[in-house]
């Protein structure tokens, strides 16, 4: 069976670091905003989009919020604060425990889910509020892999202002974290959304992340949709079953909610006017 080729053969680090510091950069002056305020998980994607926002704006310019729910993890929380205080950024954390047990008196098996995603839109609705209050752009977080997959909650961590590092899969995010100089517990955790105890990222979804990686490079990048070329390639029936029954059943995710059509002009992103 052919080995399946490794999902960064393609991939070139430096080159996507400087873009996306400039990306940063320039969306940050166009805007005529102070900086960024981003969410600190504790995780390697949040770890990298503020590294390179310090890296593109200065540190002086990033604002970090920690989130925890009574329920997170206390060991990410204090990867969170190790490195903000590491990369010298101000940050502030927000218990977001009375407004979610406000909402739901109890939280176990059958509504979990729906705690979780209310987690995540909790977390996003107080960082433009702080955007607001400070006049700053939110940064996003998510990564390619998660944006294919669905694997976000609408209007939640899938909300932001710009995201620098939407078209990195998971796999090229840990390398991005590497070459930045980020410490290594961080580039090695488990990925989890720490939406419950013992939630992980891949054990929900049922894959690995380098093996949807490789899938998605394969399906998305080169456009192969022949089940028996995938499976000739090493990939499992399940695994591709499953990666596109994700893609394909979030697809909504990737879109702006559809409007009923009139047969109206676009609404253009600009107007100037002549003389």
């Amino acid at each position: 069976m052919e080995r399946v080729d490794d999902v960064t053969t393609k991939f070139d680090i430096e080159q996507a670091i400087t873009t996306i510091k400039r990306f940063i950069y320039g969306k940050l002056l166009q805007s005529g905003m102070k900086g960024y305020v981003v969410g600190l998980s504790g995780g390697i994607d949040s770890a990298v989009s503020t590294t390179l926002a310090i890296e593109a704006v200065g540190k002086e310019k990033v604002l970090a919020l920690l989130m925890p729910y009574r329920t997170s993890s206390e060991s990410s929380i204090a990867d969170a604060v190790g490195l903000a205080e590491k990369l010298g950024i101000d940050h502030r954390r927000v218990d977001i425990t009375p407004m979610i047990d406000a909402y739901f008196p109890e939280i176990n098996e059958a509504n979990r889910l729906r705690a979780g995603n209310k987690m995540a839109r909790e977390r996003m609705a107080i960082l433009f509020d702080v955007a607001q209050e400070l006049d700053l752009l939110v940064l996003g977080t998510g990564n390619r892999t998660e944006i294919c997959l669905g694997y976000t909650t609408w209007y939640g961590d899938s909300a932001c202002s710009i995201n620098p590092v939407g078209e990195l899969y998971k796999t090229e995010v840990r390398q991005l974290a590497r070459t930045l100089g980020l410490p290594d517990h961080i580039v090695n955790k488990v990925p989890t959304a720490d939406l419950w105890a013992g939630q992980t990222d891949e054990g929900e979804i049922g894959v690995t992340y380098e093996q949807i990686d490789r899938l998605l490079r394969r399906l998305v990048d080169d456009g192969v949709t022949s089940m028996s070329v995938l499976e000739g390639k090493g990939f499992s029936a399940t695994d591709i079953s499953r990666v596109i029954s994700l893609l394909n059943r979030n697809y909504f995710k990737r879109r702006m909610p559809d409007v009923a059509p009139l047969g109206r002009e676009p609404i253009p992103e600009y107007i100037e006017l002549g003389k």
